[in-house]
Formats: C-alpha cells, sequence, structure tokens
C-alpha cells in the first residue's frame, strides 16, 4: 500500500517507487511512502488562497467549538489509531500518551479559546497605554491571523501529539496547516488525517498532508508563512538556514531533544517517599515509548554517596521491563521506531561508555518477549554510571535517544546545578525533594537553561502528570540545545502565529477599531437604564452617569457592624489621624458596594446574573462627607450561546471633584431577544458558567 497525500482538496499517492515502513517489532511492510509529484506551491498557494479566508471569517469561538467538535470526533475512533499504532512499536500506554494525548490538547485549546479569547476574528492585547498628556492620543496592541500557512514538521515518536499540539493553537489562530509527518512512523499519522478529513469538521484546506519528502516547499515561504520543526538539530539548523526563510524572516519554532536531567534531592534518602517516587519516575521515564521521548531523562543526579543505593533501586525495578512485541499485554516497553534508530543508539552508547560503564542491561545480550528479535528494532535498557560528570562532558553531550540513562553523583546543590546546566539547554529537568529551600536554589539555578522544572514531594506526586509529560496548559520548549523555541503554553502559543500590530489614535477611535470600550473615549448617554437593553441592543460605549451619594459616618460604621472590617484607618480616629490617610476613611470595599447601589436597576430585566469584577483599584481615599457617583460604560460585548452574552462594564467612581476613587470592571450576563421567558430564574441560581 502506498501513502496517499491530502493536497488542495485531494488525496493523492506519490509517484514512483516510495519508502518501505516497517511494523517496528516483526519488521513486516506496512506501506510506503513518497510525494514525489505533489505540487508544493500550490499546496501553499491553496491553503492561504482558500483555507485561509475561510478560517479568518470564523471567530476564536467558532474554531474553538470546531476544535471540541473535532476531538469528539477522534475519541469515538481512536481505537483504530491504537490499533495501528503498535506497529511504531508503541505499547497501549505508550498510545495512550500520543493518541489520547493529542486529542486531549484539542479539548484544552477548544476550552481556553472559549474562554481567553474573545467572540472576535481578532485579539485585543493588554491595557490601553496612555501617550499624550491629556490622555487624547493612545495606544494599544491588537493580534490579527497571519495569511500564511502554518507548516508542521513533525518527529517519528509521537505521530498523533506530534501534529495535533501543533494544529490546535494554529488553527484557533485561523491559519491553515500543511503537515509533513516523520516518514517512518507516517502511516498513523496519515490515517489520523483520514479520519479528520471525512468527518468534514474543519473548512476544506485548514488540513493537508505530505507523505514523503517537503519537496521545493519551502522555496515557496512568504513572511505570512510559519514553520514548526521538531526533531534533531542538524536538521533544524539546515532548515533555518534556508534561503527563503532567511530572506522572508519566515517564524521558524524548532524543539530538538535535549539531555533532560533528574535529580534526587539531598535530603531525599532511601526510605523516604521521594526516593521512591524518584526511583519509580526515572524507570518510568527510561522505558515510556522505548524512552524515545525528546523529554526523557537522559542524566540522573544523585548525592554522593547514595549511588549504590539508587542503582540497586533502579536496577531491580528495571528487571521485570524486558522489550517486546507492544501487542501484548504482559509486555512494559516495545522495540524502539526502526532498525536504523537501533543503530544510530548503539553507536552513541558506544561514545558513552568512554565516559561511563555500563551498571545494567547488554547491549549484545538481551531477552525479547515476543515479536522477531532479528528482524525488531528491539534493544534492552541501559543505565550508565559517571563517576567523574564534572570531568566527562561526553555525558552533558552525547544523547542516546532510547532506554538510555546516565547516574552521576554530586557532592553539593550547588554542584547539581552546574552539572545540570551542563546540558546547555534542555526541555525538562526535574527535582525530588521535600526541603523547599533546596527546590528554590535548583529552580533558580538551573532556570535560565530549560523550558520546564517540575517539582515532586510527597504532597504533589499523587496528581503529578510526570517528567516527560508536556501540557498544553504549560510551555513546551528549551533554550540552546533544545532549540530555542515555544510550543504550547495555552493562548501564548496561538499569538505566534498572528500579528501583533501597535495601534495609535484617539480612545474614541481606537475604542471604534477594537470594539473595546476606552477611558476618555467619547459614546452615547444611554436613553434608558443600560441594564434595561437586550444585549443585541447595547452599544459600545454607552454610558449612564449615576445620582449622587454623599458618605456619612452612620455608612462606615454600619459597614463595619455588617462585614466585621474594623481596621482602624475606618473606625479609630486617633490612629487615622497619624496614617497616610490623616483622618478616617470609608472602606474600599463600601465604596463599591454603594456604587453598586447607584448604577445596579433593581427590577427584573435582560441581566440575568453579575459573576465577576476584575482589575479592581482603589485610586483615591474617600473621606466622610464626600459625595460619589458613577459613570458606567459598555466596554465589550462577547456571544456566549444563542440564548445571552457577556458584557463587560467599565465603572469609575469619582468624588465632587471629578477625581476617579475607584475604578474596576463588571461582567454580567446578559440575555439575548431569543431567550425565553422563565430561563432567568434558572440563570440566577448559579448557572452562570462562562
Amino acid at each position: 500500500m502506498k501513502l496517499r497525500s491530502y493536497a488542495q482538496g485531494q488525496w493523492a499517492a506519490g509517484q514512483g517507487t516510495g519508502v518501505d515502513l516497517l511494523d517496528a517489532a516483526t519488521g513486516e511492510k506496512i506501506a510506503e511512502s513518497t510525494s514525489r509529484g505533489l505540487d508544493f506551491a500550490g499546496m501553499l498557494d491553496y491553503a492561504r488562497r482558500v483555507a485561509g479566508p475561510r478560517l479568518r471569517k470564523l471567530t476564536f469561538h467558532k474554531r474553538a467549538y470546531l476544535l471540541k467538535d473535532m476531538a469528539k470526533y477522534l475519541t469515538e475512533r481512536k481505537e483504530e489509531l491504537y490499533s495501528l499504532s503498535f506497529a511504531t512499536g508503541a505499547t497501549r500506554s505508550d498510545s495512550w500518551l500520543d493518541i489520547d494525548g493529542g486529542i486531549g490538547t484539542l479539548f484544552v485549546y477548544s476550552s481556553k479559546g472559549r474562554r481567553e479569547l474573545p467572540n472576535e476574528c481578532f485579539h485585543v492585547e493588554g491595557n490601553p497605554e496612555n501617550i499624550s498628556r491629556s490622555g487624547s492620543f493612545v495606544g494599544r496592541h491588537i493580534c490579527v491571523p497571519l495569511r500564511g500557512a502554518a507548516v508542521h514538521i513533525n518527529a517519528f515518536n509521537f505521530p498523533c501529539w506530534g501534529m495535533l499540539e501543533k494544529l490546535a493553537p494554529s488553527f484557533l489562530a485561523g491559519m491553515p496547516s500543511i503537515v509533513k509527518p516523520a516518514t517512518s512512523t507516517s502511516y498513523l499519522a496519515c490515517r489520523l488525517v483520514e479520519i479528520m478529513v471525512e468527518s468534514g469538521i474543519f473548512p476544506e484546506g485548514s488540513l493537508q498532508l505530505i507523505c514523503g519528502g517537503i519537496g521545493d516547499l519551502l522555496d515557496h515561504l512568504t513572511c505570512q508563512d510559519v514553520v514548526t520543526f521538531t526533531g534533531s538539530s542538524p536538521t533544524a539548523r539546515r532548515l533555518r538556514q534556508h534561503p527563503a526563510i532567511v530572506g522572508n524572516s519566515v517564524r521558524f519554532n524548532q524543539e530538538s531533544d535535549s539531555l533532560n536531567f533528574c535529580m534526587l534531592g539531598p535530603d531525599a534518602a532511601p526510605g523516604t517517599e521521594e526516593f521512591d517516587l524518584f526511583i519509580k519516575e526515572v524507570v518510568r521515564e527510561m522505558t515510556a515509548k522505548a524512552g524515545q521521548k525528546c523529554t526523557a531523562i537522559r542524566r540522573t543526579l544523585v548525592p554522593a554517596g547514595m549511588e549504590e543505593d539508587v542503582i540497586s533501586a533502579l536496577t531491580d525495578c528495571m528487571a521485570g521491563v524486558l522489550p517486546g512485541d507492544p501487542t501484548r499485554k504482559d509486555v512494559r516497553m516495545g522495540p524502539l521506531a526502526t532498525r536504523g534508530q537501533v543503530r544510530e543508539v548503539r553507536q552513541r552508547v558506544d561514545e558513552l561508555r568512554q565516559a561511563a560503564e555500563i551498571v545494567w542491561g547488554n547491549p549484545d545480550d538481551f531477552e525479547v518477549i515476543g515479536g522477531n528479535p532479528e528482524k525488531g528494532a528491539f534493544f534492552p535498557s541501559l543505565l550508565l554510571y559517571c563517576a567523574r560528570p564534572g570531568k566527562n562532558r561526553a555525558v552533558h553531550e552525547v544523547e542516546a535517544f532510547g532506554p538510555v540513562n546516565t547516574v552521576m553523583p554530586y557532592a553539593s546543590v550547588e554542584e547539581a546545578i552546574d552539572l545540570a546546566c551542563l546540558g546547555r539547554g534542555s526541555l525538562v529537568g526535574s527535582l525530588f525533594t521535600a526541603d523547599d529551600q533546596v527546590a528554590r536554589k535548583v529552580v533558580l539555578g538551573t532556570g535560565a537553561y530549560h523550558g520546564r522544572i517540575m517539582l515532586i514531594n510527597a504532597e504533589s506526586a499523587r496528581e503529578s502528570t510526570g517528567h516527560g509529560s508536556p501540557l498544553p496548559h504549560l510551555v513546551h520548549g528549551g533554550p540552546g540545545r533544545a532549540g530555542g523555541g515555544e510550543e504550547l503554553g495555552g493562548i501564548r502559543s496561538v499569538l505566534k502565529y498572528m500579528q501583533r500590530t501597535a495601534l495609535q489614535g484617539s480612545p474614541t477611535t481606537l475604542s471604534r477599531v477594537c470594539g473595546v470600550w476606552m477611558t476618555g473615549a467619547r459614546g452615547p448617554a444611554a436613553e434608558k437604564h443600560p441594564f434595561r437593553k437586550f444585549f443585541e441592543d447595547l452599544e459600545i460605549g454607552e454610558t449612564l452617569l449615576t445620582h449622587r451619594r454623599t458618605i456619612t459616618e452612620a455608612d462606615i460604621v454600619n459597614f463595619a457592624g455588617v462585614s466585621g472590617d474594623h481596621f482602624y484607618a475606618h473606625m479609630d480616629d486617633i490612629a487615622a489621624r497619624e496614617s497616610i490617610f490623616e483622618r478616617r476613611v470609608a472602606h474600599g470595599y463600601f465604596v463599591i458596594a454603594a456604587a453598586a447601589g447607584l448604577f445596579v436597576d433593581p427590577a427584573p430585566g435582560p441581566v440575568l446574573a453579575n459573576y465577576g469584577l476584575d482589575d479592581l483599584r482603589f485610586t483615591k481615599p474617600v473621606y466622610i462627607g464626600d459625595t460619589i457617583q458613577v459613570r458606567l460604560a459598555c466596554k465589550q460585548k462577547t456571544l456566549k450561546t444563542d440564548d445571552q452574552g457577556v458584557v463587560s462594564w467599565g465603572v469609575e467612581v469619582i468624588n465632587q471633584n471629578q477625581e476617579v476613587v475607584a475604578s474596576y470592571t463588571v461582567l454580567t450576563l446578559v440575555r439575548r431577544r431569543t431567550l425565553a421567558a422563565g430561563d432567568g430564574a434558572r440563570m440566577e441560581h448559579g448557572e452562570t458558567s462562562a
């Protein structure tokens, strides 16, 4: 069977003879792959011309719902992917990381897109910048989708997750993707794309697939395109130096393998819970995916004097983990992905043996459970020991991309930090300690060289996701050897596929351009109370100026009695005179409570519920005898469902001198005209999730 690419809305097999793709356990041929004959320039043009406009017409929320629909569709069909994943060398648990991990990433980005981004086609970032004396000339940043294609070049070890963790943020940003999986396991990525295309969920052209080489694809890149790459540093350097990438300043994100460390704290002696957790984690990271993870532990740092205990505990655990046929339920570690990988790992082990000795495992003599030992890509777990890691740089420079790990001692926490940093940039490090001061010292000492640091003790271990598991919420990447890039990290990664543009103008103009009211912008005065208006009828900038209220001593005393807040500045006249306030002041929370009394319309109406208050600032004290008034402005409208929307109200509390004493944003759920009568009571009783 020849794998097909999906280009310009059509499935097409490459021309001529392709590369044979083999089952990692049996060596049997699964398929062959070639992209010869594809119109790579046409694929980029199709993405820009056909898919891009379709995606950009959708709001973030609509794209987020499509991600959710796709995740549900894949979940219903994932068993087919599991069956095919065995051929890559993955066990059932390995496949869970790849398949369910990838699908889960779609779910997370769907959720984050609907909760952290507006229901718009662009994103307004940060707060306005006042760049003039009177405030008539201000600045603001917006982010708009790039008008090119995201080219995702993935590694062999995670054919599903590797594609979906890049696709989710680029799709949410509004960019179509061209995916190029690593050839050796591309049959699994190909089937995943087939299922996604069959679903019809994504707009046509949102996803294209290359099975085989990338031909002259990079020659046709422009400044509006993005390239993401996961794989070896030498390949990344060649891609980075491509004339089109350099000449057009194409955004390029690299994520490469690194020599990740795991450190046992000096307090975590044998018998402690942290010691046992450490041993379990190191063994898991050595054997999961047969150690073929960019985040796998390669260097294990242990306090001097504990080496024998650590090595003994590790070897006891690894004794029951033999390589074998991943389809068997008694096999916990499958083969490497290809025979070529076996040769590569063996060569790297030979280099490591110049600086370290093997203390567990034998690459020349090991047992295999099932499969074909002659044709399969099997390799045993190997544990090495380097007695002088500060003098032998090979253990910090050579990576065997398989189930291989080197134990090395340290004499002090400071030395351990130095050893961790000798990897010259890593994706992840982990520390097992119950001493929070040690954790602080290690984080501050190693943070500059690591993209993620996991700190584990008995308290956090139960719900820990593990050293080697990147999460869509947190950045994945690292400096130096790790590639210098960042993936994931929630909405951070979405913005990498967008152009940040600084806007300058009057508050009124920028409010209308961005759809978000800014302080100082002109807006229509409310003809009737805005809480009496449906979502559709509210206008951005519509402003209500309330009646006034004079603050009395009785207000302060009564609020203290109700709230229990008897802070001296409110209740002790002598102490208040000696304070920065110079006399008694009203409670800040009384001020905003009184403000609510000024601007809230009490009768039932379109406003269903108040569910939040953001960016509260008390800017001036309110004294007994001061008179306050509220300026309420419709700041932003976000469609939530067919029945309701979210309205952000800018609130300014001003005193008799027209000085702002408090400012904040109130969030309310507001009924649309389609909301049926009687639903309001349901919403007011807590069903207000946003």
